[in-house]
């Protein structure tokens, strides 16, 4: 696959990689010109890495692309009734079956097995290694059929509840200071086969371990409201009652803030929206997260206010990484109270987990537990969210593997340049 790379003019933009010669995109951060990039994310949002054929040179279809209705059409016009399409998305989804071959198709006729077997495709992912952490949190990398490398995250918990963490991209554009995938810009979209099947293969590989998957997050490598086609159909696909029937509520897609595509989000699909906020000023966010440069942060929740006012008990999830000396002070907290007002929600703190290269520090565990109280105290929903993981580089900030070339860090603000 050929690849063109190109930097901007400007000393402080960040490197976007599409998978085509033609399709080539920057980050422009500083100033006016970071609206460029944010007049490309609409054109190259929806945009698939290559088609749900798998392998591009392939005439065989996906399977794991297709929402039911998809596969049902599809299925008829190969001449076989829809009560075959229904046992294969079974086979595929359900039954604690997970069929990665058609050898593994249980109860479906041998006309009907020879067909798929000509046609189509059950695997978009291949396992490359499965790393497990002191904790128990597994990291489980995969590959594509172009060789590039996902990361994938199961974490289990105590309280029986097992989350699964996927990945929406192979990289990221949005240039977050303090993510490690960051590092590595935007290599290409994944697939809705690609995402859904991180799920699936999660399930068929650790389930028998780890007891039921119960949560499903998007917050593994990647900006998913940035290949918003194919997420919105991968999360239809995981909550079908028919098949993997996680519930809507239990599986969150994240988002740094693009407010276009979060409005559309939130208008059609039933899953649960996950922010990531990380600062109570513009100052702040627009240095660790440069998409506050075009969706500020009065924009962004001023969005939420509306869009939230129609859904009945529905609250969205804000997610704070807590930096020392950044955004964990007294003054934070009272802030963070004040801006989310009006909006029914839960924060999460996160602790911050150092990666090489990195110039921040993670805010004391004391000090998080003080910043924690005084938003319980004014009547806000909040939760401490310690590592897991992060001896593997599987804690949130960490997946990925930049290459040589990298974005370049933002001009530290002289005020905090103390801190980091």
């Amino acid at each position: 696959m050929a690849v063109i790379v190109r930097w901007t003019a400007f000393s402080l933009s960040s490197l976007v990689v599409f998978p085509s010669p033609s399709a080539t995109a920057r980050l422009s951060l500083p100033g006016r010109a970071f609206s460029r990039f944010t007049r490309r994310i609409s054109l190259a949002a929806s945009a698939p890495a290559y088609p749900e054929s798998g392998d591009p040179t392939s005439s065989k279809v996906l399977l794991k692309g297709m929402e039911f209705t998809e596969l049902e059409k599809w299925v008829k016009s190969q001449g076989f009734r829809s009560g075959q399409a229904l046992m294969l998305w079974k086979c595929l989804y359900g039954n604690n079956n997970w069929a990665q071959s058609c050898d593994e198709l249980a109860g479906l006729n041998k006309e009907f097995r020879k067909m798929l077997s000509e046609n189509a495709s059950l695997m978009a992912l291949s396992v490359k290694d499965v790393v497990t952490a002191s904790d128990g949190t597994r990291k489980i990398l995969f590959t594509l059929d172009d060789g590039s490398v996902i990361e994938t995250v199961v974490i289990p918990c105590d309280r029986g509840r097992t989350t699964v963490c996927v990945s929406s991209q192979v990289g990221c554009a949005m240039n977050c200071q303090f993510c490690y995938t960051g590092r590595m810009g935007l290599r290409k979209h994944l697939s809705t086969a690609e995402i859904v099947e991180q799920a699936v293969f999660a399930r068929r590989l650790l389930s028998s371990e780890f007891g039921s998957i119960t949560n499903v997050v998007f917050m593994g490598m990647g900006e998913p409201l940035h290949n918003i086609d194919n997420v919105i159909k991968a999360a239809a696909i995981m909550v079908d009652e028919q098949g993997l029937h996680f519930s809507p509520r239990k599986v969150a897609v994240s988002t740094s803030g693009l407010v276009p595509q979060l409005k559309r989000f939130l208008r059609e699909s039933t899953c649960a929206l996950a922010v990531s906020l990380n600062a109570t000023t513009d100052e702040v966010r627009n240095w660790i997260m440069p998409i506050n440069r075009k969706y500020n942060l009065s924009l962004l929740l001023e969005t939420l206010r509306e869009e939230l006012s129609s859904k009945h008990k529905y609250k969205v999830l804000f997610e704070y990484v807590m930096l020392a000396g950044v955004n964990d002070s007294m003054e934070d907290a009272k802030r963070l109270i004040e801006l989310v007002h009006g909006i029914p929600c839960k924060i999460n703190l996160i602790s911050f987990n150092p990666h090489c290269g990195t110039q921040f520090k993670p805010t004391p565990e004391e000090k998080m537990i003080e910043f924690r109280n005084v938003l319980a105290e004014a009547g806000v929903v909040v939760f401490l969210r310690l590592s897991r993981g992060d001896d593997q580089m599987a804690a949130c900030g960490q997946l990925g593997k930049p290459g040589h070339i990298q974005p370049p860090l933002l001009r530290v603000p002289e005020r905090f340049q103390m801190a980091v």
